[in-house]
């Protein structure tokens, strides 16, 4: 009886990942009593199955690149980027699966599926999983103020409550749409990227013209619209005004509502090792600041200032960072000598890190099922161009 290696070891990935997942949640960490085991067993299981086809090369790729995925891994954790316990897990599944495990086959509009990417299937996991934060970010953000700060729900559903605003931006754009069809019709250039860059200026153009003026040309299209096809300009018209009204949400769920939501103000002496600093902390000539603009902030503001150095760190001598590694007993200490000199106030912000293991298992399940992801975006805009 020939024993399936790569079925035992995906099987031994997604409930190593499920384990994980829960822990993350629960506790906040991935135990290394589940991580270290997985990667010896992971090369000892593959070690075994090289024996049986007889190929001295399998076993010598995997250890080659579980060592290549925990230097990345090692580098995204000096970065601040990931947790010890998220590049421990990524380690762990390299060593179980350092292939792609062929476990199912299907076809989509005659695709078959899942779609493999050109490097080792470890990197299209990491890439999975990346790409999973987002969805997995909205709910546990959602999740949170439900359950820990549910006055933070009139700042969500304002979207819902601004209907008036959100309904004359759906007017724009439909009306922009609309002159768009007509004139790649005219000019017989009907071609998908320059019609969205049409439909971008004209939203652009429409919105900025004076209210009369707007009310007037938007009111003009939309009856046309409306007059040569009335079904799928409603259905467009609707779809649209939901699809904003969630872009708006979305929007305040990862920017004003995660920020309110994942920090909290912590006590000097309360502080643990581990806690995620909200902010950096810098020294410049003896005085003490905070920076606290998020990535997407300096870059925002780096293209309305036309200054590049705004994307660079301030200035002065960074104290107390936002790794993901949280603060150490020598940064508390820091901290707390700072109080005492009346440099900072006796209380600190800190954030809760957001689990990462759950975007793994999501990662995890779409790498085995559906494929590369970065190479299906890839695949859908050379079919749309």
């Amino acid at each position: 009886m020939i024993i399936d290696i790569p079925l035992i070891t995906t099987i031994i990935a997604i409930l190593a990942c499920l384990y994980a997942s829960y822990s993350d949640l629960k506790q906040g960490i991935i135990p290394n009593k589940l991580t270290f085991p997985l990667i010896g067993l992971g090369i000892l299981l593959n070690g075994i199955y090289a024996f049986m086809i007889g190929d001295l090369w399998f076993i010598i790729i995997c250890v080659v690149v579980t060592g290549v995925i925990f230097a990345l891994g090692y580098l995204f954790w000096k970065m601040g980027a990931w947790a010890g316990g998220d590049v421990k897990l990524f380690t762990a599944l390299a060593a179980l699966l350092p292939f792609y495990p062929a476990l199912v086959s299907y076809q989509i509009l005659g695709v078959s599926f899942p779609l493999e990417g050109s490097y080792p299937f470890p990197l299209t996991l990491i890439i999975n999983s990346i790409l999973s934060i987002l969805p997995f970010l909205l709910i546990y953000v959602f999740y949170i103020v439900v359950k820990t700060k549910p006055y933070l729900m009139d700042e969500l559903t304002a979207p819902l409550k601004n209907y008036k605003k959100n309904i004359l931006l759906t007017l724009v754009i439909t009306s922009a749409v609309t002159l768009t069809i007509f004139i790649t019709q005219q000019i017989g250039l009907q071609i998908i990227i320059i019609s969205l860059i049409l439909i971008y200026l004209l939203s652009l153009v429409i919105s900025k013209l004076p209210n009369y003026v707007k009310a007037v040309l938007v009111s003009l299209v939309t009856v046309s619209a409306l007059f040569y096809n009335f079904q799928i300009t409603i259905m467009s018209i609707v779809t649209l005004f939901i699809f904003i009204t969630i872009i708006e949400m979305v929007k305040k769920l990862l920017t004003s509502i995660n920020k309110e939501a994942l920090q909290d103000d912590v006590v000097l002496d309360e502080l643990q090792e581990g806690m995620i600093p909200a902010y950096n902390l810098y020294q410049q000539d003896k005085e003490i600041y905070v920076d606290n603009k998020s990535l997407t902030d300096k870059i925002t503001e780096s293209f309305k200032t036309r200054d590049l150095s705004k994307l660079t760190a301030p200035p002065g001598k960074r104290l107390v960072g936002t790794l993901a590694a949280g603060l150490t007993s020598d940064d508390i200490q820091l901290l707390k000598k700072l109080q005492k000199e009346g440099k900072i106030s006796d209380k600190f912000r800190v954030k809760k890190g957001v689990p990462f293991a759950p975007s793994i298992f999501i990662g995890l399940l779409i790498s085995l099922f559906i494929g590369d992801l970065a190479y299906i975006f890839q695949k859908i805009l050379i079919w749309i161009m």
